[in-house]
């Protein structure tokens, strides 16, 4: 257990733990289903993940991130931005409103933005908060490791239930000799296949971590091109708009504009409400996880 001084706010990517929670159980072959047939082994799955993570970090307050739509101002400065990522599951897309009921009944706020990911508004509400309390991000995304400060954790979800990498300044300096904002400009350098930029061609995750860790930053390195080999400075020099538009597309946005308070984000549980939710959804085996079965 974390020793806890002050109030904590963990931050959840939604869209993570549901992509996560849903592909761990398809992959079996079963898709759990209520008797009225509506998918429902996602926000089972998400439970699990969620539960188990406030029983370790004992948070005293509580916001679930969403992404809005594919549309973002990542998409209007490249069009091209994630534009390789196949539709949701069948299964998974009524499972998404589902899940934000069930935060509902929880008393836990759905934050989301039009134009912004579920990484910008986490990124935007962890600097607002983080001057009055401990923040922890809980995600599968390595990209948020950019986020870290003296007070704002990252928890990466390893694979199978309640493994963690909790990332800190000094672990991630440790673990990846990186600083959380050389994260940016190493994406910058190597892309991201998985949102679809990409960055200088030719350089990858070794040559980019390299540059990196002996220049400091994307502008340390342009200063010095004259000291890099031949092959490296002509990849950089041929993709030099690409470079800088591969490294706004990877930096998180920390001042979006959210309607959340920390009142709201208050972790308060009414059982009578979650229990209710639950037994519509026909898992009744969650409250009792939660010690809330006897409440009723």
């Amino acid at each position: 257990m974390i020793e806890q001084t002050k109030e904590r706010l963990l931050l959840v990517d939604g869209m993570a733990l549901m992509f996560r929670a849903f592909y761990a159980s398809a992959a079996s072959g079963y898709i759990r289903r209520t008797k009225a047939g509506l998918p429902t082994n996602a926000v089972y799955g998400f439970m699990r993940y969620f539960w188990d993570a406030v029983q370790k970090f004992e948070p005293t307050h509580i916001a679930c991130c969403w992404d809005l739509g594919s549309k973002t101002f990542r998409t209007e400065q490249f069009s091209a931005y994630k534009g390789n990522r196949s539709d949701a599951p069948d299964d998974l897309i009524p499972q998404f409103s589902v899940i934000r009921e069930v935060m509902d009944s929880l008393g836990i706020p759905n934050v989301s933005a039009p134009g912004y990911e579920a990484d910008d508004c986490i990124g935007s509400l962890a600097a607002k908060f983080s001057e009055d309390m401990d923040v922890f991000i809980l995600t599968g995304d390595h990209d948020m490791l950019q986020l870290i400060t003296e007070q704002v954790n990252v928890i990466i979800m390893k694979k199978g239930h309640g493994n963690y990498m909790v990332y800190t300044p000094e672990s991630l300096l440790e673990e990846k000799q990186l600083r959380p904002r050389q994260i940016i400009d190493m994406k910058g350098l190597m892309g991201d296949a998985s949102d679809n930029y990409p960055g200088v061609r030719g350089i990858g995750e070794k040559t980019a971590l390299k540059l990196v860790q002996e220049y400091d930053s994307v502008e340390g390195i342009l200063a010095n091109l004259d000291g890099l080999s031949k092959s490296v400075r002509t990849k950089i020099e041929n993709d030099l708009d690409m470079l800088h538009l591969s490294r706004q597309l990877a930096e998180i946005r920390c001042d979006v504009e959210l309607e959340c308070s920390i009142e709201a984000c208050c972790f308060e549980l009414n059982p009578a409400l979650v229990i209710s939710k639950f037994e519509e959804l026909e898992m009744a085996s969650i409250p009792s996880w939660m010690g809330l079965a006897m409440a009723k």
